[in-house]
């Protein structure tokens, strides 16, 4: 099964690029002050990044059809004021696809990593561009973990505590919100427990 985290030293990547809408996001309130610090290894370590279902080495194969499938309707007219007409064009389209691919693969670099011990539930958020991190932590006590059906994401998935609501996992699926949903539900709840502890 496709899961949309990864946990301990496991990475499994997540899918599409959903737009969150409802709560600010986490880089609307990056945290402000010391950042908490744990020697201990969390109970949960999950880390979430954008799905990129075409490889470097997919994306140099697909570049150089492209090339070829665009060259092939220009080479018999070349020479002649067909060609320079058609040229541009050609080349327009290639530079276009090109420079698409190679924003979609910077905005790919975001990366969202959740822990979670008894005591301290963290988010850090690595923005694509630039050194940008924005920090939200929070007593796991206190969080209130929402899933929303009827937003204008499908599967809304937000994490509220310490004064702020977060957008967690903006860029999944709404089958893998789910699914992080039932295991920060599960991992929480066994955290108020005690079972954790």
């Amino acid at each position: 099964m496709h899961h949309p985290a990864a946990r301990d030293g496991m990475q499994n990547r997540g899918a599409s690029d959903a737009v969150g809408a409802g709560a600010p996001s986490l880089s609307e309130h990056a945290e402000k002050g010391p950042w908490p610090m744990r020697d201990e290894p969390p109970v949960l370590a999950l880390t979430l990044w954008p799905n990129r279902s075409l490889s470097p080495r997919g994306f140099r194969w697909f570049l150089g059809l492209l090339a070829t499938g665009l060259a092939l309707p220009v080479v018999p007219f070349l020479g002649s004021p067909v060609g320079w007409v058609l040229l541009p064009f050609g080349v327009a389209m290639f530079l276009a696809v090109y420079f698409a691919f190679r924003r979609s693969y910077a905005d790919g670099r975001l990366v969202e990593r959740l822990r979670l011990w008894p005591d301290l539930i963290t988010v850090e958020r690595w923005e694509p561009r630039g050194d940008v991190v924005r920090r939200w932590h929070a007593n796991p006590v206190w969080v209130q973990l929402q899933l929303f059906d009827n937003a204008k994401v499908e599967k809304y998935l937000t994490l509220r505590g310490n004064g702020r609501e977060i957008e967690l996992g903006a860029f999944l699926s709404p089958e893998e919100r789910q699914q992080l949903y039932g295991e920060l539900r599960r991992a929480l709840g066994a955290v108020r427990s005690g079972a954790l502890a």
